[in-house]
């Protein structure tokens, strides 16, 4: 098998690695934050701005897996 060839499966299994734990991760972030958001409607807004900030740290790093990925296509 060429490199090259292994390069590209690679990167499709690590996109495909990083779609599946971004989405397990927000997953798990957002249920607990509408349940506390359920049980305590008055600390809405800090419980969204936790939130926003954690589901940004995640897409942060789901934002790395894709740059390597596209890092494996190219090279």
């Amino acid at each position: 098998m060429e490199p090259s060839a292994l390069a590209y499966l690679g990167a499709g299994l690590a996109t495909g690695l990083v779609a599946l734990g971004t989405g397990l991760g927000i997953g798990r972030l957002a249920g607990p934050a509408m349940e506390g958001t359920a049980r305590q409607p008055e600390a809405t807004n800090d419980i969204r701005t936790t939130m926003i900030i954690a589901a940004a740290l995640i897409e942060g790093v789901a934002l790395f897996g894709l740059v390597i990925s596209i890092l494996l296509v190219i090279k």
